[in-house]
């Protein structure tokens, strides 16, 4: 815990995925949510195929899911989410005619049912 998934469209790339993984794991980590940073796992998904909506306009996509333990406050999971949204604001790619949706979303997992350990 946590993890940080971004999937973005194929009409995207290339995207800049190490800069952007370093700078998120970094902006994530800053936060006092997150006690270990080793504890931050993220990776990007290539969605290779994909539809924004129903209307034959260029469009893509970048969303990014936070997975977190629960019992975060709300507030603290509206930085997390700007914090992810701010590193992605700034390093999609923004094609000339395309209209690119950006989307953050915190996850609660289930501190109950929750597995981890360091091998």
């Amino acid at each position: 815990m946590p993890h940080l998934i971004v999937e973005y469209s194929q009409n995207l790339a290339p995207f800049p995925e190490a800069e952007a993984l370093s700078e998120l794991n970094a902006a994530v980590t800053a936060s006092l949510e997150i006690a270990d940073e080793a504890d931050l796992k993220s990776r990007f998904v290539l969605a290779d195929s994909f539809e924004v909506g129903t209307a034959p306009a260029q469009r893509a996509f970048v969303h990014a899911q936070l997975r977190l333990l629960s019992g975060r406050s709300p507030e603290a999971k509206k930085d997390l989410s700007e914090r992810v949204a701010g590193v992605l604001r700034r390093l999609a790619p923004k094609p000339a005619g395309v209209m690119v949706q950006l989307s953050v979303e915190v996850v609660d997992m289930d501190r109950g049912s929750y597995v981890k350990e360091r091998l």
